[in-house]
C-alpha cells in the first residue's frame, strides 16, 4: 500500500515524510482493517515529526483523524463488519487494569499506546486499530468527519473540564481545528463564546460560525481588558498565550490547556492571575466515553468540520501549512 512515512533519523532540513510502497496490515483477532478514506492532519502530527515529542520508533506512519471503510476484520470482532463505516482516533489502547483505567480515567494510563505516533496511523491506503477503540461513524462527509476524531473529541475534553455556569462566557484561544469545533458545541449548549486569534482568516472563520466576540489580539500588548471570562482553553501550543487567557479570566474561572506540547509559560503573576480562586488544567488525550459524548453530540447538533482536503501525497505541504499557522480549519488527506 502507499503511506507516508516519517524516519526518525531523517535530516532536519529535508520533507519529513517520504512516500513509500509498505506491506498492507493484516487485522489481529480484536482488529478491524480500515481502507483510509480520508485522514486528518493534527498538531501532534506536526509536533511528532518537528520532534518536539521524542520519537518512539525509527519509522511511523502519522495519522490520527482516520474515516474509511472496515475492509476485514479479526476472528473475534463482532461490532463492525464488512463495509461498515468507523472511525479511528489518537487513543488506541490502553492497559485497562491501572488505577487510572479503572476509575474512568484512561486516558491517563501510564503505558497508553496512540495512533499515528506509538503504532502506524492513517497517513496510508489502510490502517488497523482494536475493535474496542474504534468508533462506528453514520453517513456523512468523511472529509468533515475526521477532524472530529481528534481536534473535536480533544476539544471537548479540554471544554468539559473547563466549562462555567450554565449561560457563562468563554474564550477560545489559538483558532486552529479544535477551536473551530469546540465553539460552536459550547454555543450549541448555551454559552456565550469569545474567540481570540492573530490571524485574520481564523477571525473571519470564528465570525462566520457564530462566535458571540472576536478579538483579533496583538502580540505585546500593553494592557488588558478588565476579566470578562468564566472560562478560557489555551488551544495555542505557546506559553505566553496562557497569560493572556489568565489576564482575561475572572475569580472562580478555570482556565484549560489542550496542547501535547507547549513552549514554557512564563512567570505567572500570582496576586493577580491566580488568586481569587483561579484554576489551571492541562488536558492529556481522551477517554472512549468522552470520544463517544462528542461523536452523538456532533451528530445531534450537526456540528460541521471546515476542511481543505489535499492528496496523501501532499501530506508535507499540508504540515507546512499547519506549521505556518496559515490552515483556517482543519487539513484533510485524501488516501486513496
Amino acid at each position: 500500500m502507499k503511506a507516508m512515512v516519517f524516519h526518525s533519523d531523517r535530516p532536519a532540513m529535508e520533507p519529513p515524510l517520504a512516500g513509500e510502497e509498505v506491506d498492507t496490515p493484516v487485522p489481529r483477532d480484536d482488529e478491524i482493517l480500515v481502507r483510509v478514506d480520508k485522514c486528518g492532519v493534527c498538531r501532534t502530527d506536526l509536533h511528532i515529526v518537528d520532534r518536539d515529542l521524542p520519537s518512539l520508533r525509527p519509522t511511523i506512519i502519522p495519522g490520527h483523524e482516520i474515516v474509511g471503510e472496515v475492509s476485514d476484520v479479526g476472528e473475534s470482532v463482532r461490532s463492525f463488519n464488512r463495509g461498515d463505516v468507523a472511525g479511528i482516533p489518537w487513543l488506541h489502547r490502553t492497559c485497562g487494569h491501572c488505577e487510572y483505567c479503572t476509575t474512568g480515567r484512561e486516558n491517563l494510563c501510564e503505558i497508553k499506546v496512540f495512533t499515528g505516533y506509538s503504532v502506524d496511523g492513517g497517513y496510508a491506503e489502510y490502517a488497523t486499530a482494536l475493535e474496542a477503540y474504534a468508533f462506528p461513524l453514520p453517513p456523512g462527509d468523511r472529509a468533515a468527519q475526521a477532524p472530529l476524531l481528534c481536534a473535536g473529541i480533544i476539544g471537548y475534553r479540554a471544554l468539559k473540564v473547563a466549562l462555567p455556569r450554565p449561560g457563562g462566557r468563554i474564550g477560545f484561544f489559538g483558532f486552529g481545528g479544535s477551536a473551530h469545533l469546540a465553539l460552536q458545541l459550547a454555543a450549541k449548549l448555551g454559552y456565550q463564546t469569545v474567540a481570540y486569534t492573530r490571524n485574520q482568516a481564523h477571525y473571519d472563520l470564528a465570525q462566520r460560525l457564530g462566535a458571540s466576540e472576536v478579538v483579533l489580539s496583538q502580540e505585546n500588548r500593553s494592557s488588558y481588558p478588565h476579566p470578562t471570562l468564566d472560562a478560557a482553553v489555551v488551544f495555542a501550543p505557546a506559553g505566553e498565550v496562557v497569560l493572556q487567557a489568565l489576564h482575561e479570566l475572572k475569580k472562580g474561572g478555570t482556565l484549560s490547556i489542550a496542547a501535547i506540547h507547549m513552549s514554557p509559560i512564563p512567570a505567572i503573576d500570582y496576586d493577580r492571575l491566580l488568586f481569587g480562586e483561579r484554576r489551571i488544567v492541562s488536558v492529556e488525550a481522551n477517554t472512549r466515553d468522552d470520544a463517544r459524548e462528542f461523536l452523538e453530540l456532533a451528530d445531534r447538533f450537526g456540528i460541521q468540520s471546515t476542511v481543505s482536503v489535499l492528496p496523501l501525497t501532499s501530506a508535507n505541504d499540508a504540515l507546512t501549512e499547519l506549521r505556518t499557522g496559515r490552515v483556517s480549519g482543519a487539513l484533510v488527506l485524501d488516501c486513496q
